[in-house]
């Protein structure tokens, strides 16, 4: 296999340097409150044009996961307690950034009985009360696929919840600990039956075949998934997991072409997409 710190970037994939007054107060309202943002930490290529276009993505929960995947860059090991004053200190810096949309996410907190999912509910709650007219959507975790769990997020009632399948079958135990296709199906599945706009994604380049990403588009829809996102994997250290090709743009444009025949509202499908990407666009 060849390691991918000898592939180089092919050009589709630069993107602009972060830039612009909205950005600017947005990082600055970040740093005062000593918020997480998925943006930051992920690093994401998009977190310009996000910023300027009033969507930010919170990561709430802290900034330690509980797990190890192999393609994320989010800190691991025993994290701190959980913090009660989070929700309010959230919705308080969402309307002060005038945000016309708030994506929300967390990191896996298999150290608490119910995953986070009180202080997730918390969250969703405080934001709606302070922040009349935003909308919102909610990258959730598995929960290890509690229903009751995963219920609370529903009864808070954001606009869209999204939960990532990340990768195809076959790669899923060598890419994900813990976490298991089947149950993030399971989780889709749920959110879908509520009502509620589902959402997930995955990220390619890690090896996996062009009848495998069919397969798992074609289960999510099975699901009821609504919202679906595609985009390269760009490995963050030379720890993780390694890039095994860059895919072309035209091939991002086919797979959002089956998506959208097989019946999905809305696709985001190219190299420099992100999970949060256009995520105020999801909402419709």
């Amino acid at each position: 296999m060849e390691k991918s710190n000898i592939l180089r970037k092919p050009k589709w994939m630069k993107s602009p340097l972060p830039s612009g007054k909205t950005y600017i107060d947005v990082k600055s309202i970040v740093a005062e409150n000593r918020l997480h943002t998925i943006c930051t930490s992920g690093n994401c290529p998009n977190m310009g044009e996000c910023w300027n276009a009033g969507t930010a993505t919170f990561m709430i929960l802290g900034d330690i996961c509980t797990r190890t995947c192999g393609f994320c860059n989010t800190k691991t090991g025993k994290p701190l307690a959980a913090d009660y004053g989070e929700p309010q200190r959230i919705a308080d810096s969402v309307k002060k950034m005038k945000l016309k949309h708030a994506v929300i996410t967390s990191v896996d907190r298999d150290d608490l009985q119910d995953g986070g999912a009180e202080i997730w509910a918390m969250t969703i709650k405080a934001i709606k009360e302070q922040c009349l007219g935003i909308t919102m959507e909610t990258l959730i975790p598995d929960f290890d696929g509690k229903p009751e769990l995963i219920q609370q997020i529903i009864d808070a009632a954001p606009e869209v919840i999204s939960h990532n399948m990340e990768t195809v079958r076959r790669l899923t135990p060598t890419t994900r600990t813990k976490a298991k296709y089947d149950t993030s199906l399971k989780v889709i599945q749920q959110i879908a039956a509520s009502g509620l706009r589902s959402k997930s994604g995955i990220m390619l380049g890690i090896g996996e075949t062009p009848e495998e990403v069919l397969e798992t588009i074609h289960d999510l829809r099975a699901v009821g998934c609504h919202v679906l996102t595609i985009g390269q994997y760009l490995q963050p250290t030379p720890k993780h997991i390694p890039i095994v090709e860059f895919i072309t743009p035209e091939t991002f444009d086919h797979y959002k072409k089956i998506a959208l025949e097989l019946g999905f509202t809305h696709v985001e499908s190219g190299p420099l997409v992100r999970s949060s990407y256009h995520a105020e666009k999801h909402v419709r």
